[in-house]
């Protein structure tokens, strides 16, 4: 078993790695991404492409990937970040450590993610947790009688917490769940990337104009806006799509919809593990120190790790997959 019991105090990053914006640009770089793309192929492991009826006519789209000859200890669901997919580096990466503790994976792709923009009208946002949970009910259907943990980074993080607190309702049995820096208040998110370096406003800016262009072309009936709408800085841009593609009506709604700040958090009933940076540039630390949590729940908090990088040499392995897979394997029994 490689990754082990590991706890925030072990990720002890190189010198030259202890910048946050480093972290954070090299952890979603071409580089990194193509470490994961063959990290996983070297593991000669078989992935199914599956379609999963998401309720009210929705479905997505994720990857279930298993070694063959090899007993399953559990199943594990990991949820991508805003503008990623189930082939970020991160998904891959962990992918391969969930793998090698012997566990079977299921990547699931949120609505208009990866290649997935046909499969659904309406437009993604972050108050779609319900799909998300009837797609979790999904999978643990189609690979039953398996322990099932969920893990996700950022935006996914904050999905697979809300997942854990909807689980018992859903009836949807989760032995664990795992954040690395999920969003808990959105607000002071989209405060902090425009205070902060342009560099990660851009990105995502970036990221959503080409996924909107990509819907716009797929369903022009009914996502007729104009390239002065694609235009929008961030701000403006969300605050277009609630209005007009939700039922919160003003930004402020919208955001507190999917805030896990506070108090939110304490009546989870699925043991937590949440794993985060003090040096994290796009979601503010302080969020972090007045959770209220249950006993249950275990949040460490690293020195360094920037935004979802955690990144331990040249190599660009990272210290949250291990740390995913080793919290997991300890919570479901070796």
């Amino acid at each position: 078993m490689a990754s082990g019991m590991l706890n925030a105090s072990d990720y002890r990053p190189p010198r030259w790695l202890r910048n946050a914006h480093v972290q954070s640009v090299l952890g979603s770089s071409p580089l990194r991404r193509r470490h994961g793309e063959r990290s996983l192929a070297q593991l000669d492991a078989v992935s199914t492409l599956h379609t999963v009826d998401a309720g009210d006519g929705v479905r997505l789209q994720g990857v279930h990937t298993a070694l063959p000859e090899k007993p399953s200890r559990g199943l594990v669901l990991l949820l991508h970040g805003w503008e990623g997919s189930v082939d970020s580096s991160y998904m891959r990466l962990t992918a391969v450590e969930l793998l090698r503790e012997g566990f079977e994976v299921f990547r699931l792709n949120f609505r208009d993610h990866g290649d997935t923009h046909h499969l659904n009208e309406g437009l993604f946002h972050s108050n779609r947790i319900d799909e998300v949970v009837r797609a979790a009910v999904q999978v643990t259907q189609l690979y039953p009688d398996r322990p099932m943990a969920v893990a996700g980074y950022s935006l996914g993080g904050n999905f697979a917490l809300r997942l854990a607190l909807r689980a018992p309702t859903a009836g949807l049995r989760l032995a664990h769940v795992a954040a690395v820096c999920p969003v808990l208040d959105p607000a002071r998110t989209m405060d902090s990337m425009e205070q902060g370096l342009p560099v990660y406003l851009w990105y995502f800016e970036r990221k959503w104009r080409g996924s909107l262009a990509r819907k716009r072309a797929l369903f022009p009936q009914t996502h007729a806006f104009d390239d002065q709408v694609l235009g929008l800085r961030m701000r403006p841009l969300t605050q277009w799509m609630v209005e007009r593609h939700t039922d919160f009506g003003t930004l402020g709604r919208y955001f507190d919809g999917y805030s896990i700040a506070g108090d939110r958090l304490a009546a989870l009933q699925v043991p937590a593990s949440i794993l985060m940076a003090e040096d994290d540039p796009v979601i503010p630390i302080d969020a972090f120190r007045k959770l209220q949590l249950p006993a249950g729940a275990l949040l460490e908090i690293s020195p360094w790790g920037g935004h979802c990088g955690f990144l331990e040499s040249a190599k660009l392995d990272g210290f949250a997959e291990r740390w995913i897979a080793g919290r997991i394997s300890r919570m479901l029994g070796r």
